[in-house]
């Protein structure tokens, strides 16, 4: 696939996009979920080999092709490796994966009811490595904890403004400003939320489009107006803590919205799975999350 075949791709390809991306501080607690101890290992490098192991064993799975996973989301260290004998980008798009990149490097404590980004000061050559690598796009989180007008302001200013970095590097940004699921105030947040992001991307200079990564509202449809925004290449939700069955039901209830799931894709594997018990575990996530992505319910309004 080229840029702009990929572009069409995510643009309208009926499927969702794996989160594979879990860094330095999320590792452990994934490898405990895939049935692999702390204490499996000695060291960072010993640790990330055993996640990047995982990772290989799903992406060359039989299950997980282009035909219902449009793209996948990787951390940097999986960019960087390889999976069946080629780089990870290569090996995503021999098999119709679009792969994006995860760029951010953690969050700051929390202010204004948010946490912002933490800086990036090796962003560009981080860019230019994927850009080199065949990466389409990145992914950048941000998380809202609160309803607060001005720190909602804030995170969409900084998602903004490292999209548009992304930009000049040729790449696409997916812009991530995760609302916590369990905040007390989260329906009020979503709908500050949209306001902000639809203030901003009418504001964007030139003609190039970004991605949402977002929370599933609780309000059904909330994001309908971000979905049909003519800045927006696709829009597309986090399971944020939710199981896979409530994750997928609440995405159903969501015109347009495609998974970006991470854990309700990988909850049920264990490292000890035959390889067919494997794909055929995986491939029951697949379905569910890509029916959850391409059939929508009927919701009343």
């Amino acid at each position: 696939m080229n840029t702009a075949e990929m572009t069409a791709k995510i643009a309208g390809g009926q499927g969702f996009i794996a989160a594979l991306d879990q860094s330095g501080g999320s590792t452990p607690k994934a490898l405990k979920g895939y049935g692999v101890e702390e204490g499996a290992w000695a060291g960072d490098e010993e640790m990330f080999g055993l996640i990047h192991t995982m990772r290989s064993r799903i992406i060359t799975a039989p299950c997980f092709t282009g035909d219902k996973v449009i793209g996948a989301i990787l951390f940097e260290r999986t960019m960087d490796g390889q999976v069946d004998g080629k780089p990870t980008p290569r090996a995503l798009i021999d098999r119709g994966i679009v792969p994006f990149i995860k760029i951010d490097k953690g969050l700051e404590v929390e202010e204004n009811g948010v946490q912002l980004m933490k800086p990036m000061p090796d962003l560009d050559a981080l860019l230019a490595r994927a850009k080199g690598l065949g990466v389409f796009g990145t992914k950048e989180r941000s998380v809202i904890n609160l309803a607060n007008p001005a720190g909602i302001a804030a995170i969409v200013a900084q998602q903004f403004a490292v999209g548009q970095q992304v930009l000049a590097h040729g790449l696409v940004p997916m812009l991530e400003p995760e609302i916590n699921i369990k905040s007390p105030e989260r329906a009020a947040a979503d709908a500050i939320l949209r306001d902000e992001l639809l203030k901003a991307l009418d504001a964007m200079p030139g003609t190039d489009k970004v991605m949402l990564k977002l929370s599933i509202p609780a309000q059904a449809g909330l994001f309908d107006a971000l979905v049909d925004h003519p800045r927006v290449l696709r829009v597309v939700a986090l399971s944020g803590g939710f199981a896979r069955p409530e994750a997928c039901a609440e995405l159903a209830r969501n015109r347009g919205m495609i998974a970006s799931f991470s854990r309700a894709l990988l909850e049920d594997l264990r490292h000890g799975m035959t390889d067919a018990d494997f794909d055929t575990s995986l491939g029951g996530a697949i379905d569910e999350i890509h029916a959850a992505s391409t059939v929508k319910a009927a919701v009343a309004m």
